[in-house]
């Protein structure tokens, strides 16, 4: 006898925070204030970086076109694209939290009841998360600044393009992970409070 799956509590994990629009109305002022201003954030500066799939797109096709058809390869596409999915992996992660996709073990964690689910959260987000992105941020300011300072050259192919710009998307995505972690914060208090998600 095969068990069933259950789809649809993983997808209501995964979905069960919106854009912040439709909070609970016992829900105190300033953390409906505080979680709405932070999730418009990170959805309005996702959207804005999925424009990034549009020149990463072209010049992948451009690199087909002018290798296989002209015999003309670029020295500079192979690091364009490199350097865009980068960014846009590292700055999407505050928009990825804020939709709930984070990798998690769901197969446990739908199996809790609200409160156990919030508490674990709030666990995880004070002592784990919060400081390992205070840490992070500091470690990864300092060598994208020192790449910037030094004018830090990539070695890996002919073009040698400069690293201080793409460097400085790493301290950029761990404040807007950061920021997104406070809102998921603030949400699973609200959660463990009342037993509801918000």
């Amino acid at each position: 006898m095969t068990e069933e799956i259950d789809v649809r509590s993983d997808e209501m994990i995964a979905s069960r925070r919106g854009d912040g629009d439709a909070l609970p109305a016992d829900m105190p002022a300033w953390m409906q204030k505080w979680i709405r201003t932070i999730d418009t954030i990170s959805v309005r500066f996702g959207a804005l970086l999925s424009w990034l799939t549009i020149p990463l797109m072209l010049s992948m096709v451009y690199e087909v076109v002018a290798r296989y058809v002209f015999t003309a390869p670029t020295v500079w596409a192979y690091d364009i694209s490199r350097m865009l999915f980068g960014a846009m992996f590292m700055l999407g992660a505050g928009y990825a939290l804020q939709k709930g996709v984070h990798i998690r073990s769901d197969f446990l964690y739908r199996n809790w009841t609200v409160k156990t689910q919030s508490l674990i959260d709030i666990t995880m987000y004070v002592f784990l998360f919060l400081p390992a992105m205070l840490v992070f941020f500091w470690v990864s300011a300092d060598w994208a600044w020192t790449s910037v300072v030094r004018a830090e050259r990539g070695m890996e192919t002919a073009w040698m393009p400069y690293l201080g710009p793409i460097k400085m998307a790493v301290p950029v995505a761990i404040v807007f992970l950061t920021l997104q972690g406070i809102s998921e914060l603030l949400k699973s208090i609200y959660a463990y409070t009342r037993g509801e998600w918000a």
